[in-house]
């Protein structure tokens, strides 16, 4: 596949800014969505992980909608050099849903805190969220609220999950505190485990800057986590029952993830990683660019959706 203009020169695309606000969003977003895809072979022959269908979108929509939800307007997106493009042919600029969306090459897998040093220049001064691109979550408003109350250190949050062995996973003290953080530990202290998405301030460059390798030869993000415990500066929700974690990296869960997003959208009528709405409902978009939007689109189901719940509601709403 061709490659865009720029993208040999400058390993990344050339991005239009769309319009933005006279004050700037204080926090950018990074999706990782790089990795070799192994444990989805052979489906990772032909495209990305995070480009594999989640239901009736891909796997990228959700957590690009999770972060638009949380009032994230300025994005990165990590990934291999071969998947660069399609992502690309996906997503665009951005400027569509009245975001921007940069891209970075992830020439060799080494760790999710890898993201930041190849993000570095995007981040600036800012603060920044970091989510993994096989991430999906759905219920609460837990991460809008850490979003809306961040100021500086480090958030995070914790899942109670039944297999936290694989996971990073956090230690509470008696009253709630974290205390410790350890990466798939063999003897876990707590049975929470931490999902793919954190919130960092400026500081964490940093931080990453200076980590060294794990002996997994893997810049770690628990090793991020531990040094803002150690400063202080860590803050980590738990997450409540009602709120549905899902990492759809392996053939089991992305077809588990597929089958949980069928079922919620069908009982309840509505579209979960839908980025259209997302965008809409925080005012990046006006009620005529989305209809003009949704005019652009094929007759289908998602076509149907924006136009009969998303674009009559706000038409009833009037």
């Amino acid at each position: 596949m061709q490659a865009p203009l720029g993208i040999q020169n400058e390993k990344r695309f050339p991005v239009a800014l769309c319009p933005l606000p006279d004050k700037l969003p204080v926090m950018k977003g990074i999706i990782l969505a790089g990795g070799a895809g192994s444990r989805l072979f052979p489906l990772t022959l032909v495209a990305s992980k995070q480009l594999q269908p989640v239901y009736d979108k891909p796997m990228v929509y959700y957590p690009l909608t999770t972060l638009i939800e949380g009032g994230i307007r300025e994005f990165c997106l990590i990934s291999t050099p071969q998947d660069l493009p399609r992502f690309w042919q996906l997503l665009r600029d951005g400027s569509q849903w009245g975001l921007s969306i940069e891209y970075r090459e992830q020439a060799r897998p080494e760790g999710i805190a890898q993201a930041f040093r190849i993000a570095d220049t995007f981040i600036g001064q800012d603060a920044v969220t970091l989510i993994l691109g096989d991430n999906v979550f759905y219920g609460g408003d837990s991460f809008q609220r850490a979003f809306a109350d961040f100021q500086t250190g480090a958030v995070i949050f914790g899942y109670h999950v039944h297999d936290p062995e694989r996971y990073g996973v956090v230690e509470f003290d008696a009253e709630g505190k974290a205390i410790s953080i350890e990466e798939k530990p063999k003897q876990p202290k707590s049975n929470y485990a931490v999902p793919g998405l954190y919130i960092y301030d400026n500081d964490v460059v940093g931080i990453a800057r200076d980590l060294n390798p794990s002996a997994r030869g893997e810049l770690e993000i628990t090793d991020v986590n531990v040094e803002y415990l150690r400063r202080g500066g860590l803050r980590v929700y738990r997450l409540g029952r009602g709120f549905a974690w899902l990492d759809a990296g392996t053939s089991s869960s992305l077809h588990e993830a597929s089958a949980y997003v069928q079922t919620i959208e069908k009982r309840q009528g509505i579209k979960i990683g839908c980025p259209e709405e997302a965008a809409f409902r925080q005012g990046f978009l006006q009620l005529p660019q989305l209809e003009e939007l949704a005019a652009r689109m094929p007759q289908c189901e998602y076509r149907a959706y924006l136009e009969r719940e998303v674009i009559a509601e706000a038409k009833r709403a009037v």
